[in-house]
């Protein structure tokens, strides 16, 4: 029997079957529904955890603190969209997902490692900065930035407990990567969203400079990666750059600086 999609004429597209949600097949949608477009983040989440393992050893609960880690994140940024939404059903294909990734990887770690509960007051109170942003709407806020940074930066703590290291053999890195992640936030607002904006950018420099400073003192090793960094911020913004170029140029400075700790510690 002939049925109608088998007389269609050649040549003539056809769309993808839905899905029972009644939502197009298409791979690619089903990434954008699921992965965010923060490209950023993605050095800001893994610099920290990459530091503390290099610098601490590998141990075998430091695998599911990477997945939970990274499905986290996934967790909170659409937990964040439903409260700035307040429509928290549009999201809870994404919630249920990754609760189901990262409840059972944070609980392994959390039974291998019961020391790193000692951190979860810091990141209720870090997180609680961000949910507030976000039903503000105001997610670019510089504060919110900051709270996101701190946010990463205590996960090379988290990777030292984990290892069974005491955290204070690792805050010189710690601090080295706060002062990195910290700079990045004013001068990528310098770049993009307060592009032309003379007071972010004489804060951006002044920060890059105490910056610079500061982790001289800390090990001179670092003092010309964040010379780097400091000409970058007092250089670039003058130059029009497109987000895609801004972000391979912050890759390159995550690894400057990932090389320099590395070195330095």
């Amino acid at each position: 029997m002939t049925t109608r999609a088998d007389t269609r004429r050649p040549g003539r597209r056809t769309h993808p079957p839905a899905d029972p949600g009644g939502r197009s097949a298409n791979p690619g949608r089903l990434v954008r529904r699921f992965v965010p477009p923060q490209h950023g983040a993605w050095a800001m989440l893994l610099l920290p955890y990459v530091v503390g393992v290099a610098l601490v050893g590998p141990r075998w609960p430091h695998l599911p603190l990477l997945v939970a880690w990274l499905a986290g994140y996934l967790l909170s940024y659409y937990a964040f969209q439903a409260v700035k939404s307040r429509r928290p059903r549009r999201f809870a294909a994404q919630l249920r997902v990754y609760a189901l990734v990262t409840a059972p990887l944070a609980l392994t770690v959390v039974v291998a490692r019961p020391a790193v509960l000692w951190y979860a007051p810091a990141y209720a109170v870090l997180l609680a900065i961000n949910a507030w942003y976000a039903w503000r709407r105001r997610e670019r806020a510089l504060l919110n930035d900051l709270a996101s940074v701190a946010l990463s930066g205590v996960m090379l703590l988290v990777v030292a407990t984990v290892a069974g290291v005491a955290p204070v053999r690792v805050l010189p890195a710690f601090a080295a990567l706060l002062f990195y992640l910290a700079g990045t936030v004013l001068y990528v607002k310098t770049m993009i969203r307060e592009r032309g904006s003379t007071t972010y950018l004489r804060a951006s420099i002044a920060y890059h400079l105490a910056a610079l400073v500061a982790a001289t003192l800390l090990d001179v090793l670092l003092a010309p990666v964040f010379l780097v960094l400091l000409i970058r911020a007092a250089v670039l913004p003058a130059r029009r750059l497109r987000p895609a170029q801004v972000g391979v140029i912050e890759i390159v400075c995550s690894l400057l600086v990932l090389a320099a700790v590395l070195v330095a510690s």
